[in-house]
């Protein structure tokens, strides 16, 4: 098996997986499984920004929330200390799951370790796969559920993480963010916390 039919066969299991989520959100009229649409649009999203990505970094965009729902949030305490402990079990729980399918795919130590790098967020900002896999997440957030966050949150709180999500990000993916068509509500938004 070459490794584009290796690739594939991987993405079929990662999506069967997430397929499974009871989580729904709707898009162009119909609902999907929220971590399956998810993992596609990471991987469009992969595609359009960095056509180049390595094959450990085009797998671990589309693995990236595998089987999330198994582990949800309100596990942990609703505060700070609860959300940073969730995010670090979440991530190991990811790298785990994507192991035993790539495992089963046949891939080799060498792509799983670094799929298994980029899947705990090792050295970002050093990192340039770390960093291309963290600019396509932020991208993601911004271009398909920021408009719905900025409904159900106070601005101040918006402010805070975008700002977060800014200091992500490196100087490609901040341009790219730049060029995406938000709302008018939004744009003053990201210009505010951009400029904060």
């Amino acid at each position: 098996m070459d490794n584009a039919e290796k690739m594939a066969r991987a993405f079929r299991l990662f999506d069967e997986a997430n397929s499974k989520d009871p989580n729904k959100d709707e898009f162009e009229g119909s609902k999907h499984p929220k971590e399956l649409l998810y993992a596609k649009r990471m991987t469009e999203t992969l595609t359009a920004f960095a056509p180049e990505a390595s094959e450990a970094v085009q797998l671990s965009a589309r693995c990236q929330h595998l089987r999330r729902w198994e582990i949800p949030r309100d596990r942990y305490e609703m505060n700070r200390v609860g959300y940073l402990k969730w995010r670090q079990e979440l991530k190991k729980f990811h790298a785990e799951k994507a192991t035993e399918i790539l495992e089963f795919v046949g891939y080799d130590a060498e792509t799983i370790a670094q799929v298994q790098f980029l899947l705990l967020k090792k050295q970002l900002k050093k990192s340039p796969e770390t960093q291309m896999l963290e600019d396509v997440i932020c991208l993601v957030f911004m271009t398909y559920y920021l408009e719905e966050f900025a409904q159900k949150h106070p601005k101040d709180k918006l402010i805070d993480i975008l700002q977060k999500t800014w200091r992500k990000m490196s100087e490609k993916g901040q341009a790219a963010a730049l060029e995406l068509p938000f709302s008018d509500h939004v744009a003053l938004l990201v210009r505010e916390a951009i400029s904060g």
